[in-house]
């Protein structure tokens, strides 16, 4: 098994894991490769940091400096990958635990919120202008970039 740091068109950073180097190239070439934030089939391998762990690291070990020589924050190696990483799980999340609603979101947002439906976990499609009503109304909404519907697993 290699694990391969890949890159959209886009910028956006996901590991991917593949019997051997041959696999991914295959895949990639099939086009069976997507990013999993946006979509696109447009991607490649990016160079990838060794990481080495050698401990835990001492409370009174003085911090780490980068090559400038300035203090370093101990942050994940790919705060980025982490990032989103954390969105697809919300993701996840989400679809798994809402009803779609479509194109009908705006209306049932409104019977829930002023109690003419039962409370639930509710997604959906709104236009610009739907959801600023939404929000005008004291109604609260989130917009959620969701991957197109045919990448979805």
């Amino acid at each position: 098994m290699i694990v391969f740091d890949i890159e959209c068109r886009d910028g956006h950073r996901f590991e991917g894991w593949f019997a051997s180097s041959g696999e991914y190239e295959t895949q990639r070439e099939k086009r069976v490769l997507s990013c999993p934030v946006c979509g696109s089939e447009s991607v490649g391998k990016v160079p990838s940091a060794t990481r080495l762990n050698m401990g835990a690291v001492p409370a009174d070990a003085p911090p780490a400096r980068s090559a400038a020589g300035t203090a370093k924050a101990n942050l994940p190696a790919d705060s980025i990958a982490l990032a989103q990483a954390m969105y697809l799980r919300m993701l996840d999340e989400i679809l798994t635990k809402s009803e779609d609603l479509g194109n009908k979101f705006p209306e049932e947002a409104r019977r829930i919120h002023y109690e003419e439906a039962p409370a639930r976990a509710i997604r959906g499609i709104a236009t610009q202008n739907e959801h600023d009503a939404l929000v005008d109304e004291g109604i609260p909404v989130a917009r959620i970039p969701v991957p197109p519907r045919n990448r979805l697993n």
